[in-house]
């Protein structure tokens, strides 16, 4: 809706210059027009002159956008389903209420609305049982959006909310699922709440999969998921830990290969985490060089080779923070 706005701002703005150009240059015409009769040959008829801005045909796109007027709405329903719903997809609940008093029939598909409610909170415990007769997905966006601004403001509250309502299930699993397929909840009151509710992160950390990921990349996607804090404390350990084991879990073969463990692991995703803010930080100016990073690396984990902790340095240089 916001381009929308900026849209009729821009034509306003058009229109604008439009008019003021034409009418500077009737002006000129009309004061030159006799200069211009007087020098111009009979036998060739008098050329007006067109109102043009440089780059763009304006007389064109008003008249487009006349057309459009003349139009009105764009008809949704006349659309795929699937591009139906990732249109509206990017609207609140309360945008999407006012587009369903225009596209009414569109506003009462409960396809549509089932399509939406996965889309944006792609596990709820409700999904998977028999729904009774009458249910509407049309009530349930609305009460998925209503409990998760309530996480928003109060994560105990707002899950609680979603428990009476029968939309999600009172298991730390059933939790997890819900927090790893929701794209719309609060990072900070997410780590608030995962870290009163360590039953729910443990499940939530098993449903990661860096099968024959990178370790920076997977520990990125991780960090994308689980958003780290921003101090060092227990629980970043506690983080980094729970990563160390899941990651040596997906990649049994490159534990045999490279020679990592656990502990190995977490060394490696601490340094990791201490160069990135070295080679980032505008405050940092001596930057530590990959050499150094080698050999500091290599102090703590003597068993990894220097070549695997090279890409490392590499692949920090050239993508940057693994927690940003």
């Amino acid at each position: 809706m916001g381009q929308g706005l900026w849209r009729v701002v821009r034509n306003q703005q058009l229109q604008q210059e439009y008019s003021e150009q034409c009418y500077l240059q009737r002006e000129r015409r009309r004061r030159m027009g006799p200069l211009l009769t007087e020098n111009q040959p009979q036998s060739q008829p008098r050329r007006t002159p067109q109102c043009q801005v440089p780059g763009s045909d304006i007389g064109q796109l008003l008249r487009a956008r006349k057309a459009k007027d003349q139009q009105g709405f764009i008809d949704l329903e006349m659309l795929p389903p699937e591009l139906s719903i990732t249109i509206l997809s990017y609207l609140n609940a309360t945008d999407l209420c006012l587009a369903s008093c225009v596209w009414q029939d569109l506003g009462n598909d409960e396809y549509l609305w089932q399509g939406l409610c996965k889309s944006t909170w792609g596990h709820c415990s409700i999904y998977n049982r028999r729904l009774p007769l009458g249910f509407s997905y049309r009530k349930l966006y609305m009460q998925l959006d209503e409990g998760s601004l309530t996480f928003n403001a109060n994560p105990q509250e707002g899950i609680t909310y979603l428990m009476s309502k029968g939309i999600l299930a009172d298991h730390p699993k059933e939790i997890a699922k819900f927090i790893f397929y929701t794209r719309m909840l609060n990072w900070k009151m997410l780590r608030i709440y995962l870290d009163e509710r360590r039953d729910v992160l443990d499940e939530l950390v098993t449903l990661h999969n860096f099968s024959n990921q990178f370790l920076p990349n997977a520990l990125r996607d991780f960090f994308r998921h689980i958003h780290a804090p921003e101090e060092r404390g227990e629980y970043l350990e506690t983080l980094i830990t729970k990563f160390s084991h899941r990651f040596c879990a997906c990649n049994p073969t490159l534990v045999r290969e490279v020679g990592l463990t656990p502990d190995a692991v977490y060394v490696l995703c601490y340094s990791l985490i201490l160069l990135s803010i070295d080679l980032s930080s505008p405050h940092v100016k001596n930057k530590m060089s990959k050499r150094e990073f080698i050999r500091n690396t290599r102090r703590a984990a003597q068993n990894i080779s220097e070549d695997f902790v090279g890409h490392l340095y590499d692949n920090i240089y050239l993508i940057g923070h693994v927690a940003a």
